[in-house]
């Protein structure tokens, strides 16, 4: 499961939520019939329920959405806190030099001159940009997501080349 957010508080009386999205698009969630949720983000996929989608819009700087057979505020607060996710060969394709944050995950970083740093455990939204969390044994290093940092990354090479040096 591809994680894409998270609920954050229910929104007024007819089952509407705020959401937190970890990428920078959930308008093209809307594509999606259907989103999973779970209260664990690590959850194996038969642990994911689904919910069929009844809107999704921005709403001020954030977004809200609605799901079917959630029609009050207390269907609402009984999602609040859930994760939401998708199958990958649900989410909508990506275009070049983009991608979700679970792509990412995993992936080992390296700096210009071939040294390994980590392996990406995480990202962060730092607000005005995206931070890879990585780490190196007891090491950890925090990297902004950014192309004056990140170099390449190459999915099929299971790979991030930044420009960053060990001893920063």
């Amino acid at each position: 499961m591809i994680i894409l957010g998270r609920i954050v508080a229910p929104f007024g009386v007819q089952g509407w939520v705020k959401l937190h999205p970890f990428g920078d698009d959930p308008l093209s969630w809307k594509k999606m019939p259907q989103w999973w949720l779970s209260p664990d983000d690590t959850a194996e996929a038969p642990a994911w329920k689904a919910y069929k989608l009844a809107g999704c819009r921005a709403h001020g700087k954030g977004w809200i959405a609605a799901f079917e057979g959630v029609a009050d505020r207390t269907g609402a607060e009984a999602l609040t806190r859930q994760y939401i996710a998708a199958p990958r060969e649900a989410m909508p394709a990506t275009d070049s030099n983009e991608y979700y944050w679970g792509d990412l995950i995993g992936l080992q970083v390296e700096n210009e001159a071939g040294e390994a740093l980590g392996t990406v455990t995480s990202l962060l939204s730092a607000g005005a940009h995206d931070v890879l969390q990585i780490a190196d044994g007891e090491d950890e290093h925090l990297i902004p997501f950014v192309a004056a940092y990140v170099l390449d990354v190459d999915l099929a090479e299971k790979r991030i080349r930044v420009v960053w040096q060990k001893d920063w």
